[in-house]
């Protein structure tokens, strides 16, 4: 099993990114008129930031690596950091603010989210080296607040409405009860990055394991949503 993950975990891993990427592009135009489009676009956005991310062992496999060796970027650490947790932050704060329909909620959602990225302009300014370590954690605990508050608001929306008789039909139920589990695992294990490393190659092991389990769950469960769902009678406004 520890030898398969070596050799297959980024295949796999790519696999069922591009996956949920194709399904999404099939049934765009399923959902083109509503906000759920945007999900799409996130399945798009994790695939490529994700691939590109890969940037290391790319340069590495082309004899390239020379290029950004002993430098700020030679980590990729900075990478996600930015662009898949800021990235993630943005398209939960959109999507739950187009559907959240309570004047008051939307509020208190932009209100949050324009605090996040002050939070996120002032770490950057103040705190610039360390995005480039693995043990950065001011943009990562502001990312999961804004998250966890865009899921909420959402819910809470839900069960104090009409909404609660037929929330078992909404696409966008799903989607942030998937986003809700994944990132609730995904935080604590991305607290201990700074372990992970070639001279822990136990702990390395068991991270791709949790990793691997958690993207397979993520995009084979956006891949059924997009499928089975259908979309809600709020067409969103251009």
């Amino acid at each position: 099993m520890n030898e398969f993950l070596k050799e297959y975990y980024t295949l796999i891993t790519y696999s069922v990114e591009f996956l949920a990427l194709v399904v999404g592009l099939i049934y765009f135009k399923k959902y083109k008129n509503t906000p759920a489009r945007f999900i799409i676009y996130f399945l798009c956005f994790a695939f490529f930031v994700d691939f590109l991310g890969n940037y290391p062992n790319l340069l590495k496999k082309n004899d390239l690596f020379h290029l950004i060796e002993n430098t700020l970027v030679e980590k990729n650490y900075w990478w996600f950091t930015i662009f898949w947790w800021v990235g993630l932050s943005s398209f939960m704060f959109y999507i739950n603010y187009k559907i959240v329909q309570t004047s008051k909620y939307k509020s208190i959602l932009l209100y949050a989210f324009y605090l996040y990225l002050l939070q996120v302009v002032l770490t950057i300014t103040f705190r610039f080296e360390y995005i480039f370590r693995p043990d950065e954690r001011a943009i990562k605990i502001a990312s999961l607040w804004i998250v966890l508050l865009s899921i909420i608001i959402y819910f809470f929306e839900t069960l104090t409405s009409d909404k609660i008789i037929r929330f078992y039909k909404s696409i966008y139920f799903y989607f942030n009860s998937i986003i809700f589990v994944w990132i609730l695992i995904m935080i604590p294990m991305d607290f201990f990055e700074a372990y992970n490393n070639v001279e822990d190659w136990s702990y390395v092991l068991f991270k791709r394991k949790i990793y691997l389990l958690l993207n397979i769950y993520l995009y084979l469960s956006m891949v059924f949503v997009l499928i089975f769902c259908k979309p809600e009678n709020k067409v969103f406004a251009r």
